[in-house]
């Protein structure tokens, strides 16, 4: 049996193209934000970063990560964000030519750089949705279905 992710979850993370992402090392933890496209068939967040950038460093040690996408607005029955979890991989062989085709079809200035390209496949996603009421939360929870 198979568990299917709330709609508007998926639509939340298509609409929008940068993410937060958390790693750490050590006890200290760490932040950025990155540019992605998401690839709804495999619930894989795709993004790029060199290998020399702290995040890649600690993501390749402790490859569970977690996640954020907001949406910025100073009203508050508007909004919307997710926080995530999920398993960071490396993409490499046909799995790259699809994420490729994808990112830089979403950021062609990304045609300049060699990329690096990351996948997060998701296990875990809360959206606070206060359109549907303040304070309501959508989860889906891969471990669930």
């Amino acid at each position: 049996m198979t568990n299917p992710i709330d709609p508007r979850i998926v639509k939340f993370i298509k609409k929008h193209h940068v993410f937060t992402l958390a790693t750490s090392s050590g006890n200290k933890p760490y932040t950025c934000t990155c540019f992605y496209v998401y690839q709804e068939a495999s619930n894989t967040i795709i993004f790029t970063s060199d290998y020399d950038t702290r995040h890649t460093r600690e993501m390749t040690l402790q490859p569970l990560v977690s996640g954020a996408i907001a949406l910025e607005t100073l009203i508050v029955g508007r909004i919307q964000g997710i926080q995530f979890t999920g398993e960071v991989f490396e993409l490499k062989d046909e799995g790259y030519d699809i994420a490729h085709k994808a990112y830089v079809t979403k950021f062609p200035i990304a045609l300049l750089n060699n990329l690096v390209l990351w996948g997060i496949k998701l296990d875990f996603i809360k959206m606070t949705h206060n359109q549907l009421g303040f304070g309501v939360k959508l989860i889906w929870d891969k471990s669930r279905g």
